[in-house]
């Protein structure tokens, strides 16, 4: 009982994030594996939470000192992971991104190109250049082979 509320405090913000998490569960189109690892993490942490001294046990199995240092050493593991997972995502948003904007560019210069050339379809222009590229090309000379 001389631990009620902080006990009930740390139930409180696990629960929470987990009606969080699942109040957008399916905006955020979360892989099965991370949908698991979170209900896993509530779990463990309600757990942890009501039972503190088995986390001491289970640090002392382990070779950690105190249960406490146990949690730090898990939680490092975790934001090491949620930073990698964050900066992956941007890094293939911004792929995306760059994608798209190469696709309007060109599509702005196709159009711009149109008007120039008083009207010519895209069509034409890019048939052109599809027979253009089909033509075969003179292999390279390689300098070793070259007589003089």
């Amino acid at each position: 009982m001389k631990y009620f509320w902080i006990q009930l405090l740390l139930i409180a913000g696990s629960v929470s994030m987990a009606l969080m998490f699942i109040r957008t569960w399916g905006q955020a189109k979360n892989r099965a594996w991370k949908r698991i690892a979170f209900s896993v993490f509530v779990v463990v942490n309600v757990y942890a939470v009501l039972r503190p001294t088995d986390v001491t046990w289970v640090a002392h199995q382990l070779g950690v000192g105190r249960g406490t240092d146990l949690v730090l050493y898990v939680m490092v593991l975790a934001m090491g992971f949620l930073t990698l997972n964050t900066f992956l995502r941007f890094r293939s948003l911004e792929k995306k991104l760059t994608d798209l904007a190469r696709t309007v560019a060109l599509a702005e210069g196709a159009r711009h190109n149109d008007a120039r050339l008083g009207g010519a379809p895209a069509a034409v222009v890019t048939e052109a250049a599809a027979v253009a590229e089909a033509e075969p090309k003179p292999e390279p000379v390689d300098s070793d082979t070259v007589k003089a």
